[in-house]
């Protein structure tokens, strides 16, 4: 039975609102659960299941908005661990982008043994030989170097039964083409197709239809990811550094119960907890390279009340977001570096109805990106000085 109808020339996708309603493996549930997912994101709603009954599928979303997780999730549950051959391959345009989500497959798959490599360029090729013939269950790669690795007769493609694109409008950005259309014509006939993208493009397109057989398409609406909940505010500073006393003012100034607050950079978020510590303020930081175990004990911490303040990057947004869905308020330290994440910050998977407050610290470079979110959105953010009127506009929210 399919769980999707056709409806405008589109397939609407039936939503899963639980990982466990998706008929994954215990093992794999395990996984997900230990990574810090307690309930599958919008596009994690929609995605998952149809990929796992094995139909080639167009995801088109937003960069970010927990897609390469469904697709991580997805791949894993179709791999049989009880075969020592490769089973999936997925193509993504970079080097950090195939790393980390190298590193995402094997965390999730954790319980089940799952093998997976990034065949990445920069990366000495005997190297990577030598971690092709150990047959990894799933190759996450770069087009350039996977293929040459096929060519070598190294990474055997007769058992690849998953091919799948992440980020597929950027690696055709990029002139990857040529490869990656050499690659699919090696691969076994019928091989389960898997696309994601945050745009369609021409040259996009047309590899949907040269690869893809009749594929579900899982489409979300750009406007999907709706802010227009929010109030929005920003406080300008001259520099960085200005930015900690206006954040602790703004504390002593308005009577705040949690927030999250988003840095660029791990060495912010780091540097930053240690600054509010010493203010006094019981401040928890989730970042990528911390262990499993003790980013899942964080967010537990900042969601019973624990600490006032989760600290973060935008890589972690999603998985934050996802796990304290509660918290209105959300501070960006920095302005995030596009537009998209903006929006990510506040409603990860395209959230519906959420309501809160965005505060956004500036200095003069970034008052271009502000406009371009404002134009964006559709929104209009307000300037803060007068604290009885912050208190206002806030507590209406």
């Amino acid at each position: 039975m399919r769980h999707f109808c056709q409806v405008d020339g589109h397939f609407e996708v039936m939503k899963f609102l639980s990982f466990e309603n998706m008929g994954l493996k215990p093992e794999l549930l395990r996984g997900v659960q230990a990574y810090g997912w307690e309930r599958p994101a919008g596009v994690q709603q929609r995605a998952i299941v149809p990929t796992v009954k094995g139909l080639d599928v167009i995801v088109r979303d937003r960069a970010g908005t927990a897609k390469t997780t469904a697709l991580a999730i997805s791949v894993i549950q179709q791999v049989d661990v009880s075969i020592q051959s490769t089973q999936i391959l997925i193509l993504v345009a970079t080097r950090e982008l195939a790393q980390q989500l190298q590193s995402l497959i094997v965390a999730l798959g954790d319980f089940m043994d799952i093998k997976c490599h990034a065949c990445v360029g920069g990366i000495k090729v005997r190297e990577d030989i030598a971690k092709l013939l150990e047959i990894p269950h799933i190759v996450v790669g770069t087009p350039g170097r996977t293929f040459d690795m096929i060519q070598r007769n190294v990474l055997k493609t007769d058992a690849i039964k998953l091919f799948c694109f992440d980020e597929a409008d950027e690696m055709f950005a990029r002139g990857f083409k040529d490869p990656i259309y050499e690659t699919y014509a090696l691969l076994p006939k019928g091989v389960q197709v898997i696309l994601l993208t945050a745009t369609l493009p021409a040259d996009v397109e047309e590899a949907t239809q040269t690869f893809m057989s009749n594929p579900v398409k899982i489409i979300l609406k750009w406007d999907q990811v709706n802010i227009e909940g929010f109030k929005h505010f920003f406080v300008a500073v001259e520099k960085d550094e200005e930015k900690i006393q206006e954040l602790v003012k703004l504390y002593e100034t308005i009577s705040l119960t949690q927030a999250v607050i988003f840095c660029n950079l791990k060495r912010t978020v780091t540097s930053l907890a240690e600054m509010m510590y010493a203010r006094g303020f019981k401040t928890s930081v989730v970042h990528t390279e911390l262990d499993e175990a003790t980013c899942n004990n964080l967010i537990h911490e900042f969601r019973s009340g624990s600490s006032r303040i989760l600290v973060t990057t935008d890589q972690l947004s999603a998985r934050v977001n996802g796990n304290v869905g509660g918290i209105s308020l959300v501070i960006n330290y920095d302005l995030p570096a596009t537009k998209n994440d903006y929006g990510l910050r506040l409603c990860p998977g395209g959230s519906f109805g959420r309501k809160g407050v965005a505060i956004n610290f500036i200095t003069s470079v970034d008052v271009r990106m502000l406009k371009d979110i404002e134009q964006y959105y559709h929104i209009h953010i307000d300037k803060m000085v007068d604290p009885d009127l912050k208190s206002e506009k806030i507590n209406q929210s």
